[in-house]
């Protein structure tokens, strides 16, 4: 047994030009001076922000190192075939008080051919919203490159997007290639793939601090766009009390909802995978053969794939936490 436990990140945030107050007033979390908190990296291998532990005996180090110490018992033995010592997912709340671009991310061999990187496949939870929010996932209607284009030289790219007026608690699956925007006033818990390639389409003309217009990347979005239709994007599910529901299972990531409000007993040995807690609402207690590990709103747990087993026990009333691991 490798004595591996429950393991905390400190977040790292991110100032944006879109970004708010909800991570603090929310999530309970201090991000300090920053003006406008847009991101809040969770659990994070991006090169340049990579977390680093915030509990236990490993306090101090990152998650890269970890890795390179406990491979496979720390993320799974499958998924360290597969990625090595990169961590393969990207977990971030995400609080928008403005409008954030329309983009796109190209797919696994069309980022690898450009970027040497991955592409980038994620999912949306909403945390928050105000009334009126609207989230866009994909085309409104059929489209081909031609049709888009046109729409986009036009500047009409937004009578061709569908857009849903977002409510706590919708899921959104983003597979790479689908045109995508976060609106005004969503607050959002994301799972991507480990990567930063993003293509901006549309940025309703706004000026960055230097009064310039932000780059577009619109060739290059061109074959990156997955331009099919469907008539709604969002994915549908039933929450059930104290049981993991899925809300996508795609090969890069699963992500459950999981809200309890006694004690549960869960097995993890079949999935051969780090599993993640994104705590939503409530505080719970962790509990493993190596202790009890105290949970509250807003953290993120990372379980080590060495601990099959473990026990949830809420601290009081209902807890909601998204479970995430790679099955």
């Amino acid at each position: 047994m490798s004595g591996l436990y429950p393991i905390k990140f400190k977040p790292i945030y991110l100032e944006k030009l879109w970004g708010g107050q909800r991570i603090k007033t929310l999530l309970n979390k201090d991000f300090g001076q920053l003006t406008n908190c847009g991101e809040s990296w969770e659990i994070s291998g991006v090169e340049g922000n990579i977390s680093v532990v915030s509990n236990g005996f490993l306090e101090g180090n990152d998650l890269n190192e970890l890795i390179e110490v406990y491979m496979g018992e720390l993320v799974g033995e499958k998924v360290y075939e597969q990625f090595g010592n990169e961590f393969p997912l990207l977990i971030k709340f995400i609080d928008a008080q403005d409008d954030l671009s329309v983009q796109v991310h190209p797919n696994d061999e069309l980022s690898k051919e450009r970027h040497s990187a991955f592409g980038k496949t994620e999912m949306w939870y909403v945390v928050n919203t105000t009334p009126g929010a609207l989230i866009n996932s994909g085309f409104s209607q059929p489209v081909d490159k031609i049709k888009y284009l046109d729409a986009l030289q036009a500047g009409r790219l937004t009578e061709i997007l569908k857009y849903d007026e977002a409510q706590s608690g919708d899921v959104f699956f983003i597979p790479s290639g689908r045109i995508h925007a976060i609106g005004k006033g969503c607050m959002v818990a994301e799972i991507q793939q480990t990567s930063d390639v993003t293509y901006r389409i549309f940025d309703y003309n706004r000026l960055d601090n230097n009064g310039n217009l932000r780059e577009l990347h619109t060739q290059l979005a061109i074959d990156a766009i997955d331009y099919s239709y469907l008539p709604d994007y969002k994915t549908k599910y039933n929450a059930e009390l104290n049981k993991s529901v899925e809300l996508v299972r795609c090969k890069y990531f699963t992500t459950n909802l999981l809200e309890f409000d006694k004690y549960l007993e869960k097995d993890y040995h079949q999935i051969d995978s780090f599993v993640i807690f994104m705590t939503l609402d409530g505080s719970f207690d962790i509990e493993t053969e190596e202790g009890t590990e105290r949970v509250e709103k807003g953290e993120t747990v990372l379980i080590p794939a060495s601990i099959e087993s473990l026990q949830l026990k809420p601290v009081s009333g209902k807890v909601k936490l998204l479970e995430v691991y790679i099955s």
